[in-house]
């Protein structure tokens, strides 16, 4: 008689198998979110029973969802990082280095998910103001926290075992010297925050993903000073994302991969194509105008690069058209979009500052059609005339007409939303998705169970990857507080300003953030620098709609900004074309929107017309 013998499962399976399980969380987390806004928003006004939990859960959804949703990021390598200075090193040292990121990683990892569930056992017994148990929003994210080190562990595994001692033996090198200096000569070490800022710059060019070397950066000032608890650390992280009006980032970005997964997408581009295709720089000014109506639909300025991209890349191809200035004009297409409601920046300025965010919606159109209207007048210029010959932009759509009105009602039921604020943003952007599956369902009939699945999985990944940014970039902004960076940085712009000039404050405030931008993640950018600059600006009578409108433009310069600015290169992973081919034509059509950017910072009235005669 034998007997069966269970075979083992490898490493591979079993990160395999995590991965499947942190996708599938994120995913069902998400679609759970959307039941409970939608449920809520419907009981409010068909039974006019509002549902005092709601917030409560939908916020505890999106926190969990968020972790899982970084965290299988991370086991995908999508994690946002500067590799420009990385890629210049030898390559006998650039192992090296990426062992220690890759350490660094496990010890980011591991840190929050040990104080997560540490602030769960904590708040065991404490409940939220509609009476819910609070642990219940920790112990996800330290769950989710805890795939993400498993994750980290696999990455770093992966590497030769001599790069791996080596990065481990760099950590421990540098973790003893400063050990050995604040021991024999205490006085003459740097100051924690010094010491944050050295690491957080080092790190983050040495190529450590954004949102690491932000929570590291805020772990480095914690574990130096040694006075302040690692909860604390955790529950800035959650405090970071813990807020219904960011609940409406995962759901915009879920409508984009919906339209994708629906066919509104490609419908609405051949449209385009037909209505415009055929005059001198057709193709070109049919990626602008997508971008003009993606924008205004999806909140995800990648999503609308992958969306836009994906199609008219490929036919600039065919066209015979340098496919690197392709995609530089979708990148600078992406940055006259930023101020397209509904864009995630202006969702995540309007957060952290405070701002109305259906004032910063209607104050961003005005200036999002100047950049566009400069964008298409150089694409007609300079393009040239589409030749018989040229292979047609998609293959042939049926329904185009019934794409273009159903996408057309999905933009009016976002703007409408807003103008006549029967709903919030969050609310907005939950019926967006559910319309976004009844048409791609019903209507078209080209969204089945499996692609919908699909589309969540992708949306709650790419929000926990922004929103995992979010939250260390505030657990940093924290840390800033306490050292009253922002009271002296405050003090500094107005004492300049008040010698020089509003009009330098201004120029000061753009050069910040297009710098910053290129460094960091967009939403980094304003999270950390919109509380700083927005107070000074409103004490010098800047208009703050006008305002954040300029810091929103300045961040997407700078974010698609060579040589470092990610979003050029998520742009060329998209269209598979090196970014040396895009140096060139990105900088000229860059140039051109910095004109625009400097003429509406000084133009106030392109900013602040639409929102005074709508009553904001």
């Amino acid at each position: 008689m034998t007997t069966d013998v269970a075979v083992p499962i490898t490493r591979h399976g079993v990160i395999s198998a995590l991965l499947l399980a942190s996708d599938a969380i994120a995913a069902l987390l998400l679609l759970a979110d959307l039941v409970v806004v939608c449920g809520s928003v419907l009981a409010r006004f068909l039974f006019n029973a509002p549902v005092e939990w709601s917030d409560d859960v939908a916020r505890g959804l999106m926190v969990g969802s968020s972790f899982f949703g970084a965290a299988s990021a991370l086991a995908r390598a999508e994690n946002l990082g500067v590799a420009f200075f990385a890629d210049m090193l030898p390559a006998k040292i650039r192992p090296v280095v990426d062992a220690v990121s890759a350490v660094l990683i496990v010890l980011v990892s591991a840190t929050v998910a040990f104080n997560a569930l540490k602030l769960g056992a904590l708040t065991a017994g404490q409940t939220t103001g509609s009476g819910l148990p609070l642990e219940l929003t920790f112990y996800p994210m330290g769950v989710g926290a805890v795939f993400m080190t498993v994750f980290a562990l696999d990455i770093f595994r992966t590497r030769d075992l001599k790069h791996m001692i080596a990065g481990v033996i760099v950590i421990a090198l540098i973790a003893g010297l400063y050990l050995a200096w604040d021991d024999l000569s205490p006085d003459t070490v740097p100051s924690s925050g010094v010491l944050m800022l050295i690491g957080f710059f080092v790190t983050l060019f040495g190529g450590l993903p954004i949102g690491f070397a932000l929570a590291l950066a805020a772990l480095i000032f914690i574990w130096v000073e040694g006075t302040l608890p690692g909860v604390i650390f955790a529950q800035q992280m959650a405090r970071g994302i813990d807020n219904f009006v960011l609940l409406a980032i995962p759901f915009f970005i879920l409508v984009g991969y919906l339209m994708e997964a629906n066919g509104m997408s490609v419908r609405l581009i051949e449209l385009l194509q037909r209505a415009v295709g055929h005059m001198r720089g057709g193709l070109n000014v049919v990626m602008v105008t997508s971008m003009v109506l993606f924008s205004g639909i999806s909140g995800s300025k990648m999503a609308d690069v992958a969306a836009v991209g994906s199609v008219l890349i490929p036919a600039a191809r065919r066209a015979r058209q340098n496919p690197g200035g392709a995609v530089a004009l979708l990148a600078a297409s992406a940055v006259m979009a930023e101020t397209i409601p509904p864009c995630i920046n202006l969702i995540i300025l309007g957060f952290v500052a405070n701002l109305s965010i259906g004032g910063l919606f209607v104050a961003g159109l005005l200036p999002a059609g100047l950049m566009a209207l400069a964008l298409i007048i150089v694409c007609i210029l300079f393009g040239r005339r589409p030749v018989q010959s040229d292979a047609p932009l998609t293959a042939p759509v049926a329904g185009l007409w019934s794409g273009a009105i159903a996408s057309l009602g999905l933009i009016v039921l976002i703007f409408a939303g807003f103008k006549f604020g029967f709903a919030t943003a969050t609310e907005i952007s939950a019926f967006a998705a559910l319309y976004a599956l009844v048409v791609g369902g019903v209507v078209f009939r080209e969204l089945n169970l499996r692609s919908a699945a699909h589309s969540f999985v992708h949306a709650a990944t790419r929000s926990g990857l922004v929103l995992f940014i979010v939250a260390a970039a505030q657990s940093l902004a924290f840390i800033l507080t306490l050292q009253q960076v922002p009271h002296a940085v405050g003090d500094l712009m107005l004492s300049l300003s008040q010698s020089h000039g509003v009009w330098l404050f201004m120029l000061l405030s753009i050069a910040v953030l297009i710098v910053m931008g290129s460094v960091l993640e967009g939403a980094a950018a304003l999270i950390i620098f919109g509380p700083l600059l927005l107070p000074v600006a409103v004490r010098l009578g800047i208009d703050p709609l006008h305002f954040g409108v300029v810091l929103v433009i300045a961040m997407g310069i700078g974010l698609f900004a060579p040589p470092l600015g990610l979003g050029l290169y998520g742009a060329c992973l998209i269209g598979k074309v090196p970014v040396e081919q895009t140096i060139k034509p990105i900088a000229g059509y860059l140039g051109l929107l910095f004109l625009c950017l400097l003429v509406v910072a000084f133009v106030p009235a392109i900013s602040t017309a639409l929102p005074r005669a709508l009553g904001y």
